[in-house]
Parts: structure tokens; C-alpha cells; sequence
């Protein structure tokens, strides 16, 4: 099957006002996304010397629409992750990366089947993320999370990518855990599920 050809320009939606109260608002004004070819080469040139970043964006970059909005930040990725337990049990569709600016510039997963396990042994979620604007870059690993009802994300520590566009695509994989009666094969009440992502999470926003 031929790779569709990227070649449109990202296109900037700058919202009129941010519905959640605190959230650090975009620039006023934005300047003009980059060339789409353009941004995924050069998230994979932030990815290089890691082999399973370089694969999850030669993944990306096979697999996504010529164009999309960018966001702002504490919004979800406009791309989701596909899955082998995509929603409706079997593979597809998975979960989304999120760009959350609360307390600090940080990266997040959320979805997926029942919720985040709170152990997260034998499995490892990435980001790996560039700043269009100053070319800072890095990977990141998701690995802050709380089990409690309202926590429906996992995290990164918190970032400086600095001001300006942020590309990034995560990948790897993520136990999930959802309630079931108590047995020999479910000692602690819960079914686990590990998932494991086939085409990461792609987002571009504002810091």
C-alpha cells in the first residue's frame, strides 16, 4: 500500500477563550504551522539514536491524516493511539496523549480499556517530543500516577520544551486493571491487561 504523501500545512486554531479556569492561554496571535513533511522529519531526527522512538514515528508518519488543528495546551491529542485492545475489545482505536499545563508543562495518556493500573511493571510508556520554535527536544516516560477515581492519566515528570509549537507521539505499552469478582485467578479483585501501542499518539500544541 503506498504511504499517503503529507504535504498540507498544519492548520493554527487559536480559541477565542480556554473553558477551564487557570489554564495558561496559546499566543494571541500564532504563526503559520510548518510543512507537515518537514515536522515529522524532524521529530525523527529528536527520536534518532533510540530505535523504538525512530520505529513508533516511521509508525506515525505511515499512518496519519495530511492535516489537523493544533491545540492548546491541556487539550488531548489529535491523533489517538491505535491498540491491540482498541475500544470494543478487540484491536483499534485506544486511548489519546495529552498535553496537560497546570502545575507545569507535562505530557499524559489517557483511555484504554477499565482504568490505569496503579503497577506499571514490565510495561513502559514513551514521548518523544520537539519544539518547533526553539528545537529543544527529548523522550520522555510516562510514570506518574495516583489510584484514585478522578486520576484518569498517566505522566510525565514536568517539562520545559520552552515556548512555542510542540510536536510529540507516544508509544509503548500500558497495564490497565478493572474490577472483577474475587477468585483464585483474581486474588485482588481486578482483571489486568497489558496494551501495547501499533501506531503511537500524535499531538501538536502550544506552550
Amino acid at each position: 500500500m503506498r504511504r499517503p504523501r503529507f504535504t498540507h500545512r498544519l492548520t493554527v486554531t487559536v480559541a477565542a477563550g480556554l473553558m477551564a479556569a487557570g489554564l495558561a492561554a496559546g499566543p494571541a496571535a500564532a504563526d503559520p504551522a510548518p510543512d507537515w513533511t518537514v515536522a515529522v522529519q524532524s521529530l525523527h531526527a529528536a527520536a534518532a539514536g533510540n530505535p523504538a522512538a525512530e520505529q513508533a514515528v516511521d509508525r506515525l508518519a505511515a499512518a496519519l491524516p495530511a492535516r489537523f488543528d493544533v491545540a492548546l495546551p491541556a487539550q488531548p491529542f489529535q491523533i489517538p493511539a491505535q491498540s491491540d485492545i482498541g475500544r470494543g475489545g478487540g484491536p483499534g482505536v485506544y486511548g489519546s496523549g495529552i498535553a496537560l499545563g497546570l502545575d507545569g508543562f507535562r505530557f499524559g495518556f489517557f483511555g484504554g480499556p477499565g482504568t490505569i493500573a496503579p503497577n506499571q511493571s514490565g510495561a513502559r510508556l514513551d514521548v518523544v517530543w520537539l519544539n518547533l520554535s526553539n528545537g529543544r527536544s527529548g523522550t520522555n516516560t510516562l510514570i506518574e500516577h495516583q489510584d484514585i477515581p478522578v486520576d484518569t492519566t498517566i505522566r510525565t515528570a514536568v517539562l520545559d520544551p520552552g515556548p512555542g509549537m510542540v510536536v510529540a507521539a507516544v508509544y509503548g505499552t500500558l497495564w490497565h486493571r478493572w474490577p472483577v469478582p474475587v477468585s483464585d485467578a483474581n486474588p485482588d479483585g481486578f482483571q489486568y491487561q497489558l496494551g501495547t501501542i501499533s501506531v503511537p499518539s500524535f499531538g501538536a500544541v502550544y506552550n
